[in-house]
């Protein structure tokens, strides 16, 4: 009998499989069992195969008759269905994150159990919204060490959240701009059409000295290493853990690389063959008639030679701009200009770290005109969710600062539980005590899709639901949205006249920008909430403004735009 699988990958599954049954809750003597198996195989002086081929792995102290069939199972096929079946119980995301240095099986299961985290990116999540801080053997220090454990672990991971991948790029680009004999550069491909996540960085600059560019670049401070380097292109890995590519172009080159670089395929692709209809050969070297160059000083030039209007990159993705261009329908698409107010921030009242005090002032400052304070309600215990006396106590508060300051107005809000039959978890008159309710799901995920549906279509119907927070639940890059006909619900939402949310936190991104347009097609109002948990959140409204220009929303669409007089006319009429 020879053995189909190595001695350390035999001992390598034990050590999972003990692993495994501690994520479990299983006892841990059982789980002790199979670590201890597994030294005992590390420690072998004779061939394992040899050993299993005589019978005489049992009378090695430790391996009792269990133990001794499952090793057998493993040398004589290479697989073992105990182990199988096992890891298919406990989710991929509980083993990754025994990674994250400090973090147990006795800790992830503590997670898993108490607040249903199963990912990298849950976890993520839940430290940035402060929730580990109440769980038992967890703490302020402890959230920190798993963030900065997490962080090490995305430095290899193949996509990124458009945050962090903007957060590495701008310095970058910056560096570029100042640079000595750049004429012109620019961020590229998906980042610069705001995708919500991205596999690098592209970056494009017009240079008459290509080589000392790219020499330049391969040596800032920023690079890791240098994954490979011509006159042309610089492909770099930043220590900030993403890969970062810069193509060097004449400045006469410079807006046609731009346009090709940007992207995306598929726009491009629409691009050449209207080129085509006119005569014209289009690449990323320029546009050509009969082999002569028709040249352009800028990106806009390049549309206009194809008869086209400007297409701002957020929406390059072949879903109907290229006609919109060429007919004049192009929308005005909103701007952070137009945002005259956010909803959806969470304070110290339940798992913000900022107080309403300190929000307020980074609203001002930012020059908003109000805010919409949504903290969680009763049913969110994890999150420190406001009993009903909570709930009167901070809008005393609230009515004090609106007194004090009758140019901003701080409106009163919660974040309420659709609970798992579709009703909120407040009874109607704390309900009716808000000026607008952020209706949302934080549990029970896991429901077929038309049993979500029909919670949401419930929640919809409520009266005093003004907004459906995060409508599908999604996690970028960590979990999926929740099963439902997101049309269904999005008809429901304009049939009863409710807003909503597209959620700005870099996490979430929800709505997606695909479903934008189908909800501004049927007339439902959006809202562009930064769902922050600190003062600094705020500023997360950028990424949702990305997400909401590729969705096609004008100003009209996004109800954020409306001065505060007509937010406070606005939510008057949808309480009634």
């Amino acid at each position: 009998m020879a053995s189909s699988i190595p001695p350390r990958d035999i001992i390598r599954i034990l050590e999972e499989i003990a692993l495994l049954l501690e994520l479990k809750g299983e006892s841990p003597f059982k789980s002790l069992a199979y670590t201890n198996a597994a030294r005992k195989l590390e420690t072998l002086e004779e061939d394992l195969d040899g050993l299993v081929r005589r019978g005489g792995l049992k009378s090695v102290r430790g391996i009792g008759d269990a133990l001794n069939r499952k090793i057998t199972e493993l040398v004589a096929t290479g697989r073992l269905e105990y182990y199988e079946t096992l890891k298919a119980s406990v989710p991929q995301g509980l083993l990754e994150m025994l990674r994250i240095p400090g973090l147990g099986p006795r800790k992830i299961r503590a997670l898993h159990e108490k607040l249903s985290i199963g990912t990298l990116g849950e976890l993520e999540y839940a430290c940035m919204e402060n929730r580990l801080l109440e769980l038992p053997g967890f703490g302020a220090r402890t959230q920190q060490k798993i963030l900065t454990g997490i962080e090490h672990l995305k430095r290899y991971k193949e996509r990124h959240l458009c945050s962090e991948a903007l957060e590495a790029a701008e310095p970058l680009l910056a560096e570029l701009r100042g640079r000595a004999g750049v004429v012109s550069a620019s961020l590229a491909g998906s980042l610069r059409r705001g995708n919500e996540t991205v596999r690098d960085i592209d970056l494009v600059a017009a240079s008459d000295d290509p080589e000392a560019l790219s020499k330049w670049f391969a040596s800032l401070d920023g690079v890791e290493r240098v994954v490979a380097r011509g006159a042309t292109k610089v492909s770099v890995f930043l220590k900030a853990g993403i890969n970062a590519d810069l193509r060097i172009v004449s400045p006469r080159e410079y807006p046609f690389a731009l346009h090709h670089f940007t992207g995306s395929r598929e726009h491009n692709t629409a691009m050449r063959g209207r080129a085509r209809q006119l005569g014209i050969r289009m690449n990323e070297y320029g546009l050509f008639r009969d082999g002569a160059l028709l040249p352009c000083r800028n990106e806009g030039e390049v549309f206009a030679t194809l008869g086209l209007a400007w297409v701002p990159p957020e929406l390059r993705e072949n879903t109907g701009e290229i006609e919109a261009a060429a007919t004049g329908e192009m929308p005005s698409l909103v701007q952070m200009e137009d945002i005259r107010g956010v909803f959806h921030i969470h304070t110290t009242a339940s798992d913000g770290s900022s107080t309403l005090e300190a929000v307020v002032e980074a609203a001002k400052g930012l020059g908003l005109e109000y805010i919409g304070i949504a903290d969680h309600s009763e049913s969110a215990f994890y999150a420190g969710g406001l009993t009903p006396e909570d709930v009167r106590k901070q809008h005393r508060a609230i009515d004090a600062l609106n007194r004090r300051d009758p140019s901003f107005r701080v409106f009163k809000g919660i974040e309420a539980d659709i609970l798992p039959d579709g009703r909120l978890d407040y009874d109607d008159a704390t309900l009716e005590s808000f000026d607008f309710v952020i209706a949302a799901v934080h549990s029970n995920f896991g429901m077929g899709e038309a049993e979500m549906t029909r919670r949401l279509l419930r929640a919809l119907a409520n009266r005093h639901t003004t907004i459906l927070a995060h409508p599908t639940g999604r996690l970028l890059l960590a979990r999926e949205p929740y099963s439902l006909d997101l049309e269904r619900v999005i008809d429901a939402a304009a049939e009863y006249g409710k807003v909503l949310e597209l959620n700005a936190n870099p996490h979430r991104l929800d709505l997606d920008w695909r479903r934008c347009k189908y909800a501004k097609r049927q007339g439902v109002r959006i809202a562009v909430n930064p769902d922050a948990h600190h003062a600094d959140g705020l500023a997360d409204m950028k990424y949702g403004l990305n997400i909401a220009r590729k969705g096609w929303l004008e100003a009209p669409d996004v109800i954020n735009c409306m001065g505060m007089r007509e937010m406070e006319a606005f939510l008057a009429r949808s309480k009634q």
